[in-house]
């Protein structure tokens, strides 16, 4: 019991560390080779824990080999534009200014209700409000309304405004960051001046406080404190 324990988190740690060396992509949209690399190596993570007849290298081995294939995939389809339709296709156009195209419907063996659906969940109920409907390769629909009908931004009516930064958390269930009070460059001395400004005596009381989007500092004590 204990060396299928031992085994099982072996194996955990070398598929989570594979996925994080594969990059972002493989916890995000998936391309194909992506995607079939993740269910290989699913797959070969499971036979030696399940048998523990199996040497544990017989798993580790062919992870690590998928691992090198799709890294090595990966910088090769970003240097050659061949190799990259190949592993990962080319984006389709699905609907354009309006009309749906059905032949393309039928080579991506996309019904009309997945395409409903994909709009629907998107924010958009009318074909003709579309001007452009693309299945990337990812599989996901990117859609481009019709100019006319998209929304009117502040730099069309000339209203002036400043730029939104990143939300960045100072305070974390009492914690400190102080990696985050560099970037903005600030201090600890600078941060609990703003707690006594709020009445709080110590940062430990402090459930989040974050600068936000607009750069205002936001606080939230925990529950128990007073």
């Amino acid at each position: 019991m204990i060396i299928v324990l031992i085994r099982t988190i072996i194996l955990y740690l070398i598929v989570v560390i594979t996925m994080r060396l594969m990059g972002k992509k493989q916890i995000g949209q998936l391309q194909p080779f992506e995607l079939a690399t993740a269910i290989m190596i699913s797959e070969l993570a499971s036979f030696p824990m399940q048998d523990t007849r199996l040497p544990l290298m017989h798993g580790v081995i062919p992870i690590v080999t998928l691992l090198i294939l799709q890294v090595s995939t990966a910088v090769l389809q970003l240097k050659s534009e061949t190799l990259r339709t190949l592993f990962c296709g080319k984006p389709s156009i699905l609907i354009k200014n309006g009309l749906i195209d059905s032949n393309e419907l039928k080579r991506q063996k996309f019904s009309l209700n997945d395409l409903m659906e994909e709009l629907r969940l998107k924010g958009f109920y009318n074909i003709e409000d579309i001007y452009c409907a693309i299945l990337e390769t990812s599989g996901q629909l990117s859609i481009i309304p019709k100019t006319e009908l998209t929304g009117v931004t502040k730099s069309d009516m000339n209203i002036k405004c400043s730029q939104d930064i990143l939300p960045i958390t100072l305070i974390l269930d009492g914690k400190i960051s102080k990696n985050n009070l560099k970037m903005i460059d600030k201090n600890e001395s600078w941060l609990n001046n703003k707690l006594k400004k709020q009445n709080i005596k110590s940062s430990k009381d402090v459930f989040i406080a974050i600068i936000d989007s607009k750069g205002k500092f936001y606080l939230q004590i925990k529950k128990n404190s007073s």
